[in-house]
Parts: C-alpha cells; sequence; structure tokens
C-alpha cells in the first residue's frame, strides 16, 4: 500500500524519515510517496485534505484535528527551540517599545505555531507579510522588511549576517507556562483504516529510534536537501529538534500541546477543541 507523506526538507525531519522511506526498517508493506515542502505549505496542504500523512504546525492542527489525527511519534518540541524575532536595526534590541504597529514583519507563514506565539508576545505586530522561512533573513537585509520571525536553521545563521535578536519566543512561551514549546508534529488522516493508522505511527517511532542508532546512516539524504548548510550547522538543528518528545509525546508532550490550544481558545484564535485530538488515547 502506498502513502502520501509530506514533511520538510530541513536536517529535523529528513533525519527522522530517513529510514522509513527508504525502507532501513521493515516498513511492513507500506510504500511512501513523498512531498517535500515548507511548513506554511505543509499546513495549506492539511487544509485541503491533500495527504495521507503530514508534518504540519501545531497551530495549524488546531484548525485540521477532526480530519487528522496526532501520532504520538515525530513531533517537534523542546526547550530553547522557539523562533526569534531578529532585526537589521540594532536599536530595537535595547529599546522593545520601539515594536510599534507600522512595523512591516517577516512571517514564515500564518498558521505557523511561531505566528501564534508572535500574537501572544505583541499583539499589536499586525502588519504581516508571509514568506518562505528561508527568505525572512534577505528580506530583513534588503529591508523588505523592518522585523522578522525566523525558525528553524536560520536560529543559527542570522547573526553571521550582521543581524539581531529581539527576544527568543521560546524562552518567552517557557517563562509563560514552564512547558516544552509545540512546534510542529506528524498526523494522519482519519479516513484510513484504524490498523494503518497505528501502523504508521509504529514504523515512525522505528524510523526515529533507528536515526537515533545510526545518527550518520541518512548524511547523504540529509544534505541533499539541507541547501547550502554545513554539517555542523545541520547536527546542531538535528539536536535542537530532534529529541525525547520526537520519539513519544508522553504526558510532558502532550500537556504542552493542550496548553497551547487553551491559550489559542481564550485568545479567540481557535474554536474549543470537540473532539480528540491523539491517535492514541
Amino acid at each position: 500500500m502506498k502513502l502520501s507523506l509530506g514533511f520538510s526538507p530541513c536536517p529535523n525531519d529528513t533525519f527522522i524519515f530517513d529510514a522509513l522511506i527508504h525502507h532501513k526498517i521493515d516498513t511492513e508493506g507500506l510504500d511512501f510517496e513523498v512531498f517535500f515542502d515548507d511548513v506554511e505549505t505543509l499546513n495549506q496542504k492539511a487544509f485541503r485534505g491533500e495527504l495521507d500523512i503530514t508534518k504540519l504546525s501545531f497551530h495549524a492542527f488546531a484548525h485540521v484535528y477532526k480530519q487528522y489525527a496526532l501520532l504520538d511519534a515525530g513531533s517537534a518540541l523542546g526547550f530553547g527551540v522557539g523562533p526569534l524575532l531578529i532585526c537589521k536595526n540594532e536599536s530595537l534590541i535595547h529599546n522593545p517599545e520601539e515594536l510599534t504597529a507600522n512595523l512591516k514583519v517577516g512571517i514564515p507563514g500564518k498558521y505557523t505555531t511561531a505566528n501564534f506565539l508572535l500574537g501572544i508576545a505583541f499583539p499589536h505586530l499586525v502588519d504581516k507579510q508571509e514568506m518562505i522561512f528561508s527568505e525572512i533573513e534577505s528580506a530583513l537585509i534588503n529591508n523588505k522588511i523592518d522585523v522578522g520571525l525566523i525558525i528553524h536553521e536560520n536560529r543559527f545563521t542570522y547573526f553571521d549576517k550582521g543581524l539581531h535578536k529581539i527576544i527568543d519566543l521560546g524562552s518567552y512561551w517557557e517563562q509563560l507556562t514552564g512547558c516544552a514549546i509545540p512546534l510542529g508534529g506528524i498526523v494522519i488522516n482519519r479516513n484510513l483504516d484504524r490498523e494503518i493508522q497505528e501502523k504508521v505511527n509504529r514504523l515512525l517511532r522505528k524510523s526515529v529510534e533507528f536515526a537515533f542508532a545510526n545518527p550518520k546512516s541518512g548524511i547523504g539524504f540529509i544534505k541533499e536537501h539541507a541547501q547550502e548548510m554545513s554539517e555542523e550547522v545541520m547536527y546542531k538543528h538535528i539536536e535542537l529538534y530532534v529529541n525525547k518528545y520526537s520519539i513519544d509525546l508522553g504526558i510532558e508532550g502532550r500537556k504542552a500541546i493542550d496548553v497551547l490550544f487553551k491559550l489559542a481558545i481564550e485568545k479567540g484564535l481557535i474554536q474549543p477543541i470537540e473532539h480528540e485530538l491523539y491517535l492514541i488515547p
């Protein structure tokens, strides 16, 4: 049986899925048609129900949980992994009160968890321009935007380009909630047979465990999709986003997601949840 599968070309995702899609583990009769897209494109595909299995932002998941169930394996949560709000103008670092409503903000997508956190911390920043996450640094350098919200490997590259951090929204979240920050998860279409859903969850966990046990096994595949990233940055990226929550959400991981949705409901960003979120109760 072949299933459609979407995830990003970022090192954390290619690290996680390498063993699964290249049959380095027994896939129990399943094959996968893979689509590589940035996170906001994956979010939009989930809204349209295009894929059987997909990575998506937890913010986006709040809008599609009736159609997709969250797998226990494959998620990106953690401490010290949040999005950064950065700028070119150094004065904004020391004077965050200058973050006025007239500033143009580059964001990696409306339904990214990063944008959700920005809305909590700076609700008055409403002049937002959506762009591919990898284009935000260049947009800042070329003065097309005033501040930028960066995710993924750009956390490791912005300083070398003469840009500056205003705030780490991950730290902001941790101080606010005490929880790990839920960034993205892997969901599966509820229309698939329950047996298939559970099999995919089981196989994804095995794929993550294989990657941890054989961290260099997928190096060629990871490099192929990592743009011009150095191997050092590539593995920093993986270490930051792939952890115990990627094997199994556990009680702590589920609590973090529940808190995220609770705050979103309180802020009026999403409707109350009326369905089980998780594949496995």
